[in-house]
């Protein structure tokens, strides 16, 4: 079982994220809420890749993107088994995973937990949270946001 070794705050994953020049990769299964997140990546000017699990950890490899953001509903388990692989990978771990499911889900909640997930947030709070989010780790946007308003 792989456990978080401090808690991270949305700050801390933030500050994390500004050294990187890679496009955050998008793990999402979900076309309604693929086609948001794409839509508000271009609302803010941020650079996103979609990615599957299956191919997560070789692209990760090639080169480390800013985050990963997942639908942890994906596909029976498999975006579970992918950020398990890549917080085992010494690499890698480093790299912030940001998972998304419905509140209601308190076993995945769990399990993305314990398979490193950096930051669990429920389909609500992910939606509203995503420019801020986006912005904060796209490289194009690498200067401080000046919008004042902090993600909670």
């Amino acid at each position: 079982m792989v456990q978080n070794q401090t808690p991270l705050t949305m700050a801390s994953l933030f500050r994390n994220a500004r050294s990187s020049n890679m496009p955050v990769l998008v793990m999402v299964e979900d076309l309604i809420f693929l086609s948001k997140i794409q839509q508000t990546a271009k609302l803010v000017n941020a650079g996103i890749e979609v990615v599957l699990p299956t191919n997560l950890i070789e692209r990760l490899s090639q080169n480390p993107p800013s985050a990963v953001i997942c639908d942890l509903n994906y596909r029976a388990g498999l975006a579970i088994e992918a950020i398990r692989e890549l917080k085992c990978n010494p690499d890698l771990r480093g790299i912030p995973v940001i998972g998304f499911l419905s509140h209601v889900q308190s076993d995945l909640i769990t399990s993305a937990r314990e398979a490193g997930c950096d930051m669990v947030l429920a389909r609500s709070a992910f939606s509203q949270q995503l420019p801020q989010i986006l912005r904060n780790y796209s490289p194009q946007n690498a200067a401080p946001a000046s919008s004042g308003g902090d993600a909670k």
